[in-house]
């Protein structure tokens, strides 16, 4: 199944995405995604990355693995989801080592060569 998006709404504190379900029988279907703005802030993740997520949603409905509240044309972006994708992305996140700083020699003679008087070259 294909999911596009095609819009949102904006609902008290939810913003209410719109997609357009396309099965492979190529039937057209619409499917609406509520999602809590303040569960979104409280768990750190933007609003720009909300309509993906949704459409992840989606995804995994159509796989079965989840257990998604509300009716097939419109679903709940339940705090239940929201809390598993953020530790999700956590563990992702600690999964990256992380950067050393350069190492940069010490000492007094640090970029005394560059600043050392050579005699001028005769050719």
């Amino acid at each position: 199944m294909e999911f596009l998006l095609t819009g949102f709404t904006h609902d008290k504190d939810c913003r209410i995405f719109t997609f357009e379900c396309i099965s492979a029988d190529r039937v057209w279907t619409k499917c609406k995604v509520r999602a809590d703005l303040s569960l979104a802030r409280k768990y750190g993740i933007a609003l720009q990355e909300l309509p993906l997520l949704c459409r992840g949603l989606l995804d995994r409905r159509e796989e079965g693995a989840d257990k998604i509240a509300g009716t097939p044309a419109e679903i709940n972006f339940t705090e239940e989801a929201i809390r598993a994708l953020a530790s999700d992305r956590a563990a992702a996140k600690a999964a990256i080592p992380k950067r050393k700083a350069p190492v940069r020699p010490a000492g007094e003679q640090l970029g005394a060569a560059w600043r050392e008087q050579h005699p001028p070259v005769v050719v």
